[in-house]
C-alpha cells in the first residue's frame, strides 16, 4: 500500500510494562520497516519523556517522527499512579493531545482499547485523520457500564473502521455497540530456544500478576492439590508478595517465589517456564501473556473465558477449567506437571502466526478506509471553463412558507437575497420542492439565481439536502434510498448540519455508509448552537476530502446572507461542485445572532397568530412588488 503517517495510541503508560503496549510497540516497528511513518502516542511516568514529548509537539512537523525511519513515542502527560485508566484527563494532558493531533499531519489514527475517558479517547475527539480502532479483550462489566455508554456516544461514533483482536470480542462488542467489527488476530510469536532457568527436573509454573488479586490467590489455593513429592516449583512475577492470609501450606510456601520484575523480566520467566495459569474469572482477561506463553512454549493453564477458549482453540493447545473453580485447576495443573507427553502435545498444536501477518491485515483496514477518500483533482476541462468567471455570493441553505417551520413568503426571501448581494441560493425546505420551484420561475425578476433544492427526513437516519433536483423526493425512506433517488435525478448530495444533535442528523455509522456519493458537506451552519459540532463536520470534510459548504440555514429573511459561499459563477451541478471546491466561506455568525434568528424564527412562527401572519406575508410582498415597480 501507500506509505502513510499513522499515530498508535494506547490508554496505557508506556514505561509501565503493559502486556498491550508490548504489542503495539512491536506492530510499530513491523510497520515503520515497511516505510511508513510511525508515532506512539501514551501516557508516561517520565518526567523526562513528557518533557522531551511536549517540546516536540510544539515543534510539530517532521518533528513529530523519528529521523531515522524508526518509531518515535510521545508521552502526551504522566499517567496516574496505580491505574491504568482515569476517568477523566487532567487538563494539561487533554490540551497536550490536542495540540498533538491538530499538529500532526497524519493519515491514519488507530487507537487501542478506547474504552474509559483517557487518551485514546482524546485523540479520537481531536483527530483529523481517519480513525481505526482496535478492541483487544475488554471484560464485559466495562462494554456495558454507563460510562461505555458515553464513550460509545463520544468516541466510537468518531471510528472509521473498527478491528476486534478476537471473534469473542467482536460478538461482545456487536450484542452492546453494533457496528462492523473486522477481526485481526494477535501474533503468536516463537521465542526461540527455550531457557534452563529452573532446576534440572522441576517444572515450573509461572503466573504473571497482570490479573486482579483474586485471581492470583485462586492460583494459591489450587497449588495446594498438587503432591509434596512431584517436582515443581511456582514462580510469581509481580509486585506484590503473598499476604499472611493465604492459606498455603509450608511445604507448598516453600516452592513458592515471588518476583518483582526488576528481579526477573517476564520474557526470561516465560523462557524458562513449562506452565503459565491465567486464573481470572472475567474481570480481567490478560490474552496478552497467554499468547506469550505459547510462542514462549508454556503450556497455558486457563479459566474457560470465550477469548481464552479461542486461543487455546478450545483446549487444543492448552487446558482450561471453569472459572473460579479451583479444584480443576489444581487437578489440571496436576496433569500438566506430571505428563511430559501431554505438555509436548500441547505445544505441538500452537499455530504460529508472525507479525507482518498482522501488519498484513492492518494495512489491509488501512488502505480501505483510506480508498473512501474523494479524489480531489476534479475535471481539468470544468476548471478551465470556470477559471474566467466572476465570483458570486452564495448561501446554499435556506427556507420558505413551503416548509412548515418558516414563515418566509418566496417573493420576500428573493428580495432579501438580492438587498443582500447574493448571486445565487439553494431553496432548501423540508420535504417540499414546491417553495424552490416558485422560487426558481421568479428568480429573474430580481436577478438571483435559484438551485432548486430539498432537505428530505429519511425514515430514523436524519436528514440530507438534495440540490438541483427536478422531482420532490418523499420523506421516510432510508439514508441510502434517498440518496439514490437524489442521484437517479442528476442531483448533488449536501449533508446539512451533520454533526448537530439539536438537528436530526444521520449517525457517523449511516453517514459512513454512503460517504463515496456525498458530493459536499456542510461545514458551518450559523443556527448550531454548539461550535464544536461545526469543528467536527470540518474534520470530517477533510479526512475523507469532501468539498465543504456552508448556508445560513435561515427561516426568516432577516438571517439570509449572514453566511455566504463566495465562489465562481456556474451552471449546472457539476460545474457547481468544481467551483465550490475552491470556494471561500464569508462570514462567522456569532452566537448573539444565533440567539436572534432564533427568536424571529419563533415570534413569526410560533408566537404570532396566524391571521396576523398571512397579514404580514402579504404586506411583505405588496412592498417587494411596488419596490419593482417603482
Amino acid at each position: 500500500m501507500e506509505r502513510i503517517a499513522l499515530a498508535q495510541v494506547t490508554p496505557y503508560a508506556w514505561d509501565g510494562g503493559h502486556e498491550l503496549n508490548r504489542e503495539i510497540e512491536r506492530l510499530a516497528h513491523e510497520l515503520a520497516g515497511r516505510g511508513h511513518r510511525v508515532v506512539v502516542v501514551a501516557p508516561g511516568s517520565s518526567h523526562a519523556l513528557v518533557r522531551e514529548s511536549r517540546r516536540r509537539i510544539r515543534q510539530g512537523g517532521d518533528a513529530l517522527f523519528a529521523e531515522d525511519g524508526g518509531v518515535r513515542v510521545l508521552a502526551v502527560g504522566e499517567a496516574l499512579p496505580g491505574r491504568a485508566r482515569s476517568a477523566a484527563l487532567p487538563v494539561d494532558v487533554a490540551r497536550a493531545v490536542e495540540d498533538l493531533f491538530t499538529r500532526a499531519a497524519l493519515d491514519v489514527c488507530h487507537v487501542h482499547d478506547p474504552f474509559g475517558l483517557t487518551v485514546p479517547v482524546a485523540a479520537l475527539r481531536h483527530s483529523r485523520a481517519l480513525n481505526v480502532g482496535t478492541f483487544h479483550a475488554p471484560p464485559e462489566r466495562l462494554v456495558t457500564t454507563p460510562v461505555a455508554r458515553k464513550v460509545g456516544e463520544r468516541a466510537l461514533g468518531r471510528l472509521d473502521a473498527r478491528v476486534a483482536a478476537f471473534e469473542a470480542t467482536r460478538a461482545l462488542l456487536e450484542r452492546h455497540h453494533p457496528a462492523r467489527y473486522r477481526v485481526v488476530a494477535p501474533a503468536v510469536e516463537l521465542l526461540g530456544p527455550r531457557s534452563s532457568g529452573g532446576r534440572t527436573g522441576v517444572i515450573r509454573i509461572l503466573y504473571v500478576e497482570h490479573e486482579e488479586r483474586p485471581a492470583l490467590r485462586r492460583f494459591l489455593r489450587a497449588l495446594r492439590g498438587l503432591g509434596d513429592t512431584d517436582a515443581w516449583e511456582a514462580l510469581i512475577v509481580g509486585h506484590r508478595g503473598p499476604s499472611s492470609s493465604t492459606p498455603l501450606r509450608a511445604a507448598v510456601r516453600e516452592r513458592v517465589r515471588f518476583l518483582t520484575p526488576g528481579e526477573l523480566s517476564e520474557d526470561d520467566a516465560l523462557a524458562s517456564a513449562d506452565v503459565l495459569v491465567a486464573a481470572s474469572d472475567g474481570t480481567a482477561p490478560a490474552p496478552g501473556i497467554v499468547l506469550r506463553a505459547l510462542g514462549a512454549g508454556a503450556v497455558p493453564v486457563c479459566s474457560r473465558l470465550a477469548v481464552y477458549e479461542e486461543v487455546l482453540r478450545d483446549g487444543e493447545a492448552g487446558l482450561l477449567f471453569e472459572p473460579n473453580d479451583e479444584a480443576t485447576l489444581g487437578a489440571q495443573l496436576a496433569r500438566a506437571v506430571a505428563d511430559p507427553l501431554l505438555r509436548e502435545r500441547l505445544r505441538a498444536a500452537v499455530r504460529p502466526r508472525p507479525w507482518s501477518a498482522v501488519a498484513d491485515d492492518l494495512e489491509e483496514v488501512y488502505a480501505g478506509v483510506l480508498a473512501r477518500r474523494h479524489d480531489t483533482r476534479g475535471n481539468p476541462a470544468v476548471r478551465r471553463r470556470l477559471a474566467g468567471r466572476r465570483h458570486i455570493d452564495v448561501d446554499l441553505h435556506m427556507h420558505t412558507d413551503h416548509s412548515p417551520d418558516c414563515a418566509t413568503p418566496v417573493e420576500a426571501l428573493l428580495d432579501a437575497a438580492r438587498d443582500q448581494g447574493l448571486g445565487a441560493i439553494a431553496v432548501t425546505d423540508h420535504n417540499e420542492i414546491s417553495g424552490a420551484f416558485e422560487a426558481q420561475a421568479k428568480a429573474a425578476n430580481f436577478g438571483v439565481k435559484v438551485i432548486v433544492g430539498e432537505e428530505v427526513k429519511t425514515a430514523s437516519q436524519g436528514e440530507v439536502i438534495g440540490l438541483f433536483l427536478s422531482e420532490k423526493i418523499p420523506r421516510g425512506m432510508t439514508l441510502s434510498e434517498t440518496v439514490t433517488e437524489i442521484r437517479r435525478q442528476g442531483g448533488l448530495v449536501y449533508v446539512p448540519h451533520p454533526f448537530d444533535r439539536m438537528h436530526s442528523v444521520p449517525d457517523y455509522e449511516h453517514l459512513l455508509a454512503v460517504v463515496e456519493d456525498v458530493d459536499a458537506i456542510e461545514v458551518f451552519n450559523p443556527r448550531i448552537a454548539i461550535p464544536a459540532y461545526n469543528e467536527e463536520a470540518v474534520r470530517f470534510a477533510g479526512k475523507y476530502r469532501i468539498v465543504g459548504g456552508a448556508g445560513s440555514d435561515s427561516h426568516v429573511a432577516q438571517g439570509l446572507g449572514s453566511l455566504r459561499i463566495r465562489m465562481r459563477d456556474f451552471d449546472g451541478p457539476e460545474e457547481f461542485l468544481a467551483s465550490l471546491a475552491d470556494a471561500d466561506i464569508v462570514g462567522r455568525p456569532s452566537s448573539l445572532y444565533y440567539a436572534q434568528v432564533q427568536a424571529l424564527k419563533f415570534l413569526q412562527t410560533r408566537a404570532t397568530p396566524p391571521a396576523a401572519r398571512r397579514a404580514a406575508r402579504e404586506r411583505k410582498i405588496r412592498r417587494a412588488t411596488s419596490g419593482r415597480n417603482r
